[in-house]
């Protein structure tokens, strides 16, 4: 016989030897022991995990020849010298029968498996069916075989094999045990390839063979084929292969993680030209961007693992050398920040996807991570602290933390009250307002003065030019760019906790608005009704004046010209007006409004009619209504 490749010389041939799915042996050996055999069973999970392994292993145990419990058999366990067993493990037995479902996939094939079922095994206890790639199977095959598999008789058993359980109809997986196998763990497959290379007589370095496991990802068959490759890849010594980490890498294509390590430590110091520098030779020496930018996400992926648990955290499926990497390069940066770096190279992996010039946005999106080692939290800014210190290795409350933690990859920083708008990007205003500042002083230009005026105290606390960080002098223009950022949130910060002057001017800004669109009605019932800030809201009470009739006069396009007029001010995103029963007395309520001269109002309150009416009744003209408008659109 010739060579036979790793994979299937060390094909596990008992329970026992099934690594990582001891949840789903546990089972069937109980199953077995009690003798409680369903009529079909469904394997699914990841490639490589030993599915199609298991099932051929329970059809052993179940037509082995000695009986469980005998000197030759004392557990369920098959005895693997059997001729049942034997013929099963070779692939040639009558009553076993593996089928590829990705090619006998149709309704014909599965016709011709439904009527041999009916017929007696020819030689074992029962006839087993194991469907490999079982999603593959069309939906009128399965509902061939659906009658069969709910009712067979009593000597056929069904194992159906899959990596996309999702994909067999729920009709077959209500009628079938359902076993979801893991993907094997990291020590795990090191144990195994440790023990192989012992049986091979290869001598392994311990970081070669964790390269190995680690790049099987959950996969022993993965891990093993790699380890045949590199078997055949390696230099011998005194007649035995030899594999160490550095030509496994090179066998991989994959470079050493502290590559990485020395990359993210430049990030940390902001030194741009050095992590070009490194780059270039990563670039010139044959590694192509985008594996560069998949192993970079997956060493920051572990780097923020080690922040979040530490180095022997379990969620670490690496060796210990680099889980002491990890977590070296951990110290560098607080969880927010790797959280973010992660983000920006995981978009910059995607970009890589469908880009021409692959090199140029890997350089980009490495020097977006030194960039957004710039940006200071909007929190220090307005509490002062930027002019302390700097952004890096501040303490943060744990709101700020959250804050932070929420942001974008380019996001300067989110306040944590929710009445100050976000920046996306250095200088900008979020939330719909005004992103024009002036470059005479930073003030919104539309902004009518009583809205943008702050108080002392907090200009005060706002750096008029942001502090330039030591590890990179050459940031000015950014800085100053963030500060008039800072500057300009202050003014939208002054504005939402605005005191009663201030709410006067969105009053007189929001109804000549509403006059100036020709919604007069509107403009004058708001402007004589109470105006008052609730939390980071604006509630508009309207006295004599019904919920129906407000909503006539108060329509859908008058609070879109609201809504644009508070944003453009940088008021409050929401508001609402509700009726009320009197106007509310004190500092709040607003003064009586005359009619605009020439305006509807005036015109109907001058009708003869109307005078009338109120000399008759001794009424009151509180609102009016322009109809006319609505009724030659309706024509």
């Amino acid at each position: 016989m010739g060579y036979q490749v790793l994979a299937r010389k060390y094909r596990p041939q008992r329970f026992a030897e099934v690594a990582g799915q001891d949840h789903v042996t546990t089972t069937l050996m109980n199953a077995l022991r009690q003798n409680r055999v369903a009529h079909g069973y469904i394997f699914s999970g990841h490639r490589g995990i030993g599915k199609t392994t298991i099932a051929r292993i329970l059809a052993m145990a179940l037509n082995c020849r000695m009986e469980a419990g005998a000197a030759e058999r004392p557990t369920p366990e098959p005895c693997g010298v059997c001729d049942s067993c034997v013929e099963i493990r070779q692939g040639n037995s009558v009553d076993v029968i593996e089928i590829d479902a990705a090619t006998n996939r149709g309704i014909d094939e599965i016709r011709e498996l439904r009527d041999a079922a009916r017929y007696s095994p020819a030689r074992d206890r029962y006839k087993i069916y194991i469907l490999d790639e079982a999603h593959q199977i069309t939906e009128a095959a399965f509902n061939a075989l659906l009658k069969t598999l709910e009712e067979p008789p009593a000597h056929v058993i069904f194992m159906m094999a899959t990596t996309e359980p999702e994909n067999i109809p729920q009709t077959i997986r209500s009628r079938c045990q359902h076993f979801s196998f893991h993907a094997v763990r990291f020590d795990d497959i090191l144990g195994q390839l440790r023990a192989i290379a012992a049986a091979e007589q290869v001598e392994a370095e311990e970081g070669a063979l964790a390269l190995l496991a680690e790049a099987g990802d959950g996969s022993m068959r993965d891990a093993l084929s790699i380890m045949d490759q590199a078997i055949a890849s390696a230099p011998v010594e005194n007649g035995r292969p030899v594999l160490s980490a550095g030509q496994i890498r090179e066998l991989m294509g994959s470079v050493p993680n502290a590559v990485f390590e020395r990359l993210l430590e430049a990030v940390a110091a902001g030194q741009s030209a050095a992590l070009m520098e490194q780059l270039n030779g990563l670039l010139n020496a044959g590694h192509s961007p985008s594996s560069l930018a998949r192993q970079m996400v997956r060493y920051l992926r572990n780097v923020l693992m080690a922040k979040l648990g530490g180095e022997q955290t379990q969620l670490l499926q690496i060796s210990a050398d680099e889980r002491a990497r990890a977590a070296r390069t951990a110290l560098l940066f607080p969880e927010e920040e790797i959280t973010r770096n992660l983000q920006i190279v995981l978009r910059t992996f995607d970009d890589l996807n469908y880009r021409q010039e692959q090199r140029f946005h890997l350089e980009l999106g490495l020097l977006k991570l030194i960039h957004a080692q710039r940006l200071l939290p909007i929190e220090e800014l307005l509490s002062g602290m930027a002019s302390k210190g700097g952004a890096r290795g501040t303490a943060m409350t744990g709101a700020m933390r959250g804050a932070a933690a929420s942001a974008r990859a380019t996001t300067v920083a989110r306040s944590s009250s929710p009445a100050i708008p976000p920046i996306e990007t250095p200088g900008e205003w979020g939330g719909g307002v005004d992103r024009k500042q002036s470059a005479a002083d930073g003030e919104d230009s539309r902004a009518p003065a009583a809205a943008v005026a702050i108080r002392e105290p907090l200009a005060e606390a706002i750096p008029e030019t942001a502090p330039v960080p030591a590890a990179d002098k050459s940031s000015g223009s950014d800085n100053a760019s963030l500060a008039e950022g800072a500057r300009a949130v202050a003014r939208g910060a002054a504005v939402a906790g605005a005191t009663v002057p201030e709410v006067d001017a969105l009053r007189t800004a929001v109804t000549a608005a509403l006059s100036a669109a020709g919604h007069d009605s509107a403009a004058h019932v708001l402007g004589a009704g109470a105006w008052a800030l609730e939390g980071s809201g604006l509630r508009i009470e309207v006295a004599g004046m019904g919920k129906k009739m407000l909503g006539l006069t108060v329509n859908p396009a008058a609070e879109k010209i609201i809504r644009q007029e508070l944003g453009r001010l940088g008021g409050p995103t929401r508001f609402v007006v509700v009726p009320g029963a009197e106007v509310i007395a004190g500092p709040m309520a607003a003064p009586d409004v005359a009619p605009a001269a020439g305006s509807i109002q005036q015109a109907a309150l001058a009708h003869p009619l109307v005078e009338k009416a109120r000399a008759i009744f001794k009424a009151e003209v509180r609102s009016v209504v322009d109809l006319r408008e609505t009724k030659s659109a309706s024509k």
